[in-house]
Protein backbone atom coordinates (compact mmCIF):
# COMPACT_ATOMS: atom_id res chain seq x y z
CA UNK A 1 0.00 0.00 0.00
CA UNK A 2 1.28 3.74 -1.04
CA UNK A 3 0.86 5.28 2.58
CA UNK A 4 1.55 8.45 1.52
CA UNK A 5 -2.69 8.84 0.68
CA UNK A 6 -2.99 7.86 4.20
CA UNK A 7 -3.88 11.36 5.96
CA UNK A 8 -1.68 10.85 9.25
CA UNK A 9 0.96 13.53 10.30
CA UNK A 10 4.62 12.96 9.15
CA UNK A 11 5.60 11.50 12.88
CA UNK A 12 3.35 8.86 13.01
CA UNK A 13 3.66 7.86 9.64
CA UNK A 14 7.11 7.05 10.14
CA UNK A 15 6.96 5.62 13.27
CA UNK A 16 4.32 2.81 11.92
CA UNK A 17 5.55 2.77 8.17
CA UNK A 18 5.96 -1.06 8.75
CA UNK A 19 2.45 -1.27 9.55
CA UNK A 20 0.74 0.55 6.41
CA UNK A 21 2.48 -2.30 4.45
CA UNK A 22 1.11 -5.39 6.08
CA UNK A 23 -1.74 -7.17 4.74
CA UNK A 24 -3.97 -6.65 7.71
CA UNK A 25 -3.59 -3.04 6.80
CA UNK A 26 -4.64 -3.77 2.86
CA UNK A 27 -7.62 -5.13 4.41
CA UNK A 28 -8.91 -2.46 6.84
CA UNK A 29 -8.31 -0.25 3.62
CA UNK A 30 -10.64 -2.68 1.38
CA UNK A 31 -13.16 -3.62 4.31
CA UNK A 32 -13.64 0.37 4.48
CA UNK A 33 -13.52 1.31 1.13
CA UNK A 34 -16.51 -1.45 0.35
CA UNK A 35 -18.36 -0.12 3.07
CA UNK A 36 -18.35 3.66 1.56
CA UNK A 37 -19.17 2.22 -1.71
CA UNK A 38 -22.56 0.30 -0.51
CA UNK A 39 -23.41 3.49 0.86
CA UNK A 40 -23.05 2.85 4.34
CA UNK A 41 -22.89 5.72 6.74
CA UNK A 42 -19.72 5.32 8.81
CA UNK A 43 -18.65 7.56 11.76
CA UNK A 44 -16.10 9.40 12.74
CA UNK A 45 -16.66 11.23 9.30
CA UNK A 46 -13.48 9.95 7.13
CA UNK A 47 -11.99 13.22 7.77
CA UNK A 48 -11.58 13.07 11.99
CA UNK A 49 -10.86 9.36 11.49
CA UNK A 50 -7.03 9.52 12.35
CA UNK A 51 -7.76 12.57 14.72
CA UNK A 52 -6.52 10.77 18.04
CA UNK A 53 -2.59 10.65 15.93
CA UNK A 54 -3.17 13.36 14.19
CA UNK A 55 -3.94 15.90 17.49
CA UNK A 56 -0.94 14.25 19.53
CA UNK A 57 2.29 13.40 17.92
CA UNK A 58 4.15 10.14 19.07
CA UNK A 59 6.73 12.83 20.66
CA UNK A 60 4.17 14.77 22.70
CA UNK A 61 2.53 11.93 23.75
CA UNK A 62 2.45 11.84 27.90
CA UNK A 63 -0.64 10.13 28.53
CA UNK A 64 -2.89 7.67 26.56
CA UNK A 65 -6.48 6.84 27.44
CA UNK A 66 -7.60 4.02 25.31
CA UNK A 67 -11.23 3.56 24.28
CA UNK A 68 -12.74 0.74 22.45
CA UNK A 69 -15.28 1.37 19.51
CA UNK A 70 -16.25 5.15 18.33
CA UNK A 71 -19.48 6.29 19.39
CA UNK A 72 -22.27 4.94 16.91
CA UNK A 73 -25.07 7.46 17.65
CA UNK A 74 -25.67 11.24 16.08
CA UNK A 75 -27.53 14.69 17.57
CA UNK A 76 -30.27 16.42 15.28
CA UNK A 77 -28.89 20.13 16.13
CA UNK A 78 -31.05 22.84 14.63
CA UNK A 79 -32.06 20.25 12.32
CA UNK A 80 -28.32 19.18 11.42
CA UNK A 81 -27.07 15.22 12.01
CA UNK A 82 -24.05 15.65 14.29
CA UNK A 83 -21.95 12.29 14.57
CA UNK A 84 -21.28 11.79 18.39
CA UNK A 85 -17.64 10.22 17.42
CA UNK A 86 -14.94 12.76 16.18
CA UNK A 87 -11.92 10.16 16.42
CA UNK A 88 -11.19 10.89 19.94
CA UNK A 89 -11.61 7.80 22.81
CA UNK A 90 -14.64 9.42 24.93
CA UNK A 91 -14.77 12.27 23.45
CA UNK A 92 -18.04 14.43 21.54
CA UNK A 93 -18.51 17.35 19.68
CA UNK A 94 -19.13 20.68 21.65
CA UNK A 95 -22.52 20.93 20.55
CA UNK A 96 -23.41 16.91 21.78
CA UNK A 97 -25.03 15.89 25.05
CA UNK A 98 -22.16 14.53 26.88
CA UNK A 99 -22.21 10.94 27.27
CA UNK A 100 -22.72 8.40 30.52
CA UNK A 101 -19.41 7.65 30.40
CA UNK A 102 -18.08 10.96 29.81
CA UNK A 103 -20.03 12.39 32.69
CA UNK A 104 -18.18 10.07 35.04
CA UNK A 105 -15.08 10.74 34.01
CA UNK A 106 -16.08 14.24 34.82
CA UNK A 107 -17.27 13.38 38.30
CA UNK A 108 -13.86 11.84 39.12
CA UNK A 109 -11.89 14.66 37.84
CA UNK A 110 -13.96 17.35 40.26
CA UNK A 111 -13.80 14.86 42.99
CA UNK A 112 -10.03 13.63 42.82
CA UNK A 113 -8.55 17.01 41.41
CA UNK A 114 -11.66 20.01 42.49
CA UNK A 115 -11.61 20.15 38.05
CA UNK A 116 -14.61 22.26 37.45
CA UNK A 117 -17.07 19.96 35.05
CA UNK A 118 -17.47 21.59 31.60
CA UNK A 119 -20.73 22.60 29.77
CA UNK A 120 -19.71 20.10 26.56
CA UNK A 121 -17.59 16.83 26.08
CA UNK A 122 -15.07 18.09 23.89
CA UNK A 123 -11.59 16.53 24.72
CA UNK A 124 -9.50 17.84 21.50
CA UNK A 125 -7.90 20.16 24.28
CA UNK A 126 -6.44 17.09 26.27
CA UNK A 127 -5.27 16.24 23.02
CA UNK A 128 -3.08 19.56 22.62
CA UNK A 129 -1.33 18.65 25.98
CA UNK A 130 -0.27 15.43 25.12
CA UNK A 131 -2.85 12.84 26.03
CA UNK A 132 -3.34 10.33 23.19
CA UNK A 133 -7.34 9.56 23.40
CA UNK A 134 -6.85 6.31 21.32
CA UNK A 135 -9.70 3.57 20.76
CA UNK A 136 -8.82 1.01 19.31
CA UNK A 137 -11.30 0.67 16.58
CA UNK A 138 -11.00 3.71 14.35
CA UNK A 139 -14.73 3.15 12.81
CA UNK A 140 -18.06 2.20 13.36
CA UNK A 141 -21.44 1.70 10.88
CA UNK A 142 -23.88 4.84 12.22
CA UNK A 143 -26.20 3.07 14.66
CA UNK A 144 -24.64 -0.14 15.20
CA UNK A 145 -21.84 -0.58 17.89
CA UNK A 146 -19.05 -3.15 17.30
CA UNK A 147 -20.18 -3.21 13.33
CA UNK A 148 -16.27 -2.49 12.32
CA UNK A 149 -14.82 -4.95 14.31
CA UNK A 150 -14.15 -7.47 11.80
CA UNK A 151 -12.23 -4.74 9.97
CA UNK A 152 -8.98 -5.40 11.60
CA UNK A 153 -8.29 -1.89 13.40
CA UNK A 154 -7.20 -3.50 16.55
CA UNK A 155 -4.06 -5.13 14.68
CA UNK A 156 -3.27 -1.54 14.58
CA UNK A 157 -3.91 0.18 17.79
CA UNK A 158 -2.03 -2.76 19.33
CA UNK A 159 1.14 -1.76 17.19
CA UNK A 160 0.01 1.83 18.22
CA UNK A 161 0.11 1.34 21.56
CA UNK A 162 3.41 -1.41 21.39
CA UNK A 163 5.41 1.30 19.18
CA UNK A 164 4.76 4.10 21.55
CA UNK A 165 5.63 1.78 24.78
CA UNK A 166 8.69 0.49 22.55
CA UNK A 167 10.08 4.04 21.00
CA UNK A 168 9.43 6.57 24.02
CA UNK A 169 9.69 6.28 28.04
CA UNK A 170 7.68 7.78 31.33
CA UNK A 171 4.26 7.60 29.47
CA UNK A 172 1.08 6.78 31.30
CA UNK A 173 -1.28 4.41 29.86
CA UNK A 174 -4.41 4.64 31.28
CA UNK A 175 -6.65 1.07 30.60
CA UNK A 176 -10.33 1.62 31.96
CA UNK A 177 -12.42 -1.60 31.57
CA UNK A 178 -11.34 -5.23 31.09
CA UNK A 179 -11.21 -4.80 27.44
CA UNK A 180 -8.37 -1.91 27.98
CA UNK A 181 -6.51 -4.05 30.71
CA UNK A 182 -6.18 -7.39 28.47
CA UNK A 183 -3.79 -4.37 26.54
CA UNK A 184 -1.46 -3.81 29.10
CA UNK A 185 0.49 -6.78 27.49
CA UNK A 186 1.79 -4.54 24.84
CA UNK A 187 3.44 -1.88 27.16
CA UNK A 188 6.63 -2.15 29.18
CA UNK A 189 5.84 -1.60 32.89
CA UNK A 190 9.49 -0.68 33.35
CA UNK A 191 9.09 1.77 31.42
CA UNK A 192 6.07 3.47 31.80
CA UNK A 193 3.23 3.75 34.12
CA UNK A 194 -0.03 1.27 33.81
CA UNK A 195 -3.32 2.63 35.72
CA UNK A 196 -6.16 0.32 35.32
CA UNK A 197 -9.77 1.19 36.72
CA UNK A 198 -13.29 -0.04 35.86
CA UNK A 199 -14.81 1.08 32.64
CA UNK A 200 -16.13 4.80 33.52
CA UNK A 201 -19.63 3.53 32.01
CA UNK A 202 -22.60 3.33 34.83
CA UNK A 203 -23.09 0.08 33.84
CA UNK A 204 -20.12 -0.81 35.38
CA UNK A 205 -19.22 0.68 38.88
CA UNK A 206 -15.88 1.62 40.69
CA UNK A 207 -14.53 4.60 38.50
CA UNK A 208 -15.50 7.25 40.26
CA UNK A 209 -13.74 6.85 43.57
CA UNK A 210 -11.13 5.04 42.04
CA UNK A 211 -8.34 8.31 41.92
CA UNK A 212 -7.31 7.75 38.27
CA UNK A 213 -6.50 11.28 37.81
CA UNK A 214 -4.38 11.36 41.44
CA UNK A 215 -1.85 8.21 40.08
CA UNK A 216 -1.79 9.90 36.81
CA UNK A 217 -0.29 13.37 38.20
CA UNK A 218 1.58 11.09 40.71
CA UNK A 219 3.39 9.17 37.76
CA UNK A 220 4.17 11.63 35.77
CA UNK A 221 5.79 13.62 38.88
CA UNK A 222 7.88 10.69 39.44
CA UNK A 223 8.96 10.66 35.80
CA UNK A 224 9.83 14.48 36.12
CA UNK A 225 7.35 15.87 34.16
CA UNK A 226 5.06 18.79 34.79
CA UNK A 227 1.03 17.40 35.75
CA UNK A 228 -1.01 17.54 33.20
CA UNK A 229 -3.64 20.41 33.36
CA UNK A 230 -7.15 18.23 32.76
CA UNK A 231 -9.39 21.70 32.80
CA UNK A 232 -11.39 22.13 29.74
CA UNK A 233 -12.17 25.58 28.54
CA UNK A 234 -16.26 26.20 28.22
Amino acid sequence: MNYDTIKIIPEWKELLKEEFEKPYFSSIKSYYLEAKKKGVCIYPPGKLTFNALNLTPPSKVKVVILGQDPYHGRFLHNGVEIPQAMGLSFSVPKKVPIPPSLKNIYKELHQSLGISIPNHGDLSVWCQRGVLLLNAIFSVEKGKAGSHVYFGWENFSDAIIQSVSNHYQNIVFMLWGNYAKKKASLIDPNKHAIITAPHPSPLAQGFVGSGVFIKAQEALKKFGKEPLDWSLPE
